[in-house]
């Protein structure tokens, strides 16, 4: 009987080529009262295998995106542009009067 020898460079690349999920509960309970439940999921895919599958939330993470940095402090400025604009609001419909 013979066996094939996979390297782990292959290996690597089928599991990041179709993706590998585990998922687990983890629940620390004392006298039947519920102290912690820690829910743990876990996926393994390469970057665009987890694109097709529509997992993106990398690219808007703040802490892991410069791009997420700058829709930041643009929804920082819009919101403060439309408090100034909501602050007007009253003022021009109490001068159409």
């Amino acid at each position: 009987m013979q066996r094939s020898q996979e390297s782990l460079a292959d290996v690597l690349e089928r599991v990041l080529d179709k993706g590998i999920v585990v998922a687990g509960d983890i629940a620390v309970n004392l006298l039947d009262i519920e102290l912690l439940t820690l829910k743990v999921r876990l996926l393994v895919a390469s970057v665009d295998t987890a694109r097709e599958m529509g997992i993106d939330w990398w690219e808007n993470d703040p802490f892991l995106s410069r791009r997420a940095g700058d829709l930041e402090k643009e929804n920082k400025e819009l919101r403060e542009r439309l408090e100034r604009l909501e602050a007007l609001l009253p003022a021009a419909s109490e001068e159409r009067r």
